[in-house]
């Protein structure tokens, strides 16, 4: 199946539902009212998600793989913040842990997905997944 929207990423669709997870855990008293590391977590884990849709529109598969490692290493940087959040007593045990895995699923994909688009450097001529020139609607 080719990929033709970067809606389509599974890591990217894994991204969302962290990002909202993380919106979500940041509405909370004692976090929401910490406004530097409430605004570090949001911008790392929207990082994420942005970073693998700006990639795929890079157009090779260097500039896709660069754009993957900014985002995997957003995922990394998610983790770390998360163990501030749990430090700080706004975030529960089971929250910290259900967050963390979740980030670290997202790495093992975009891993998994650098790894696949580094198999193809200079076998094919074409990218593997195909941007849409026209219509980049949903």
């Amino acid at each position: 199946m080719k990929i033709t929207k970067f809606e389509e990423i599974e890591s990217w669709k894994e991204a969302r539902t962290l990002t909202s997870s993380i919106y979500n855990l940041t509405r909370q008293s004692g976090f929401s009212k910490d406004y530097g590391l409430k605004d570090q977590i949001q911008r790392a884990s929207v990082s994420i998600m942005a970073n693998i849709a700006e990639g795929f529109d890079a157009g090779t598969n260097k500039g896709f793989i660069s754009f993957l490692n900014y985002a995997y290493r957003s995922a990394s940087e998610v983790q770390s913040l998360l163990y501030v959040a749990l430090d700080q007593s706004y975030i529960t045990e089971d929250a910290f842990r259900t967050n963390y895995d979740d980030a670290a699923t997202i790495k093992k994909l975009i891993g998994g997905l650098i790894k696949y688009l580094e198999s193809f450097d200079g076998k094919a001529r074409r990218k593997p997944l195909q941007p849409r020139t026209k219509n980049h609607e949903p």
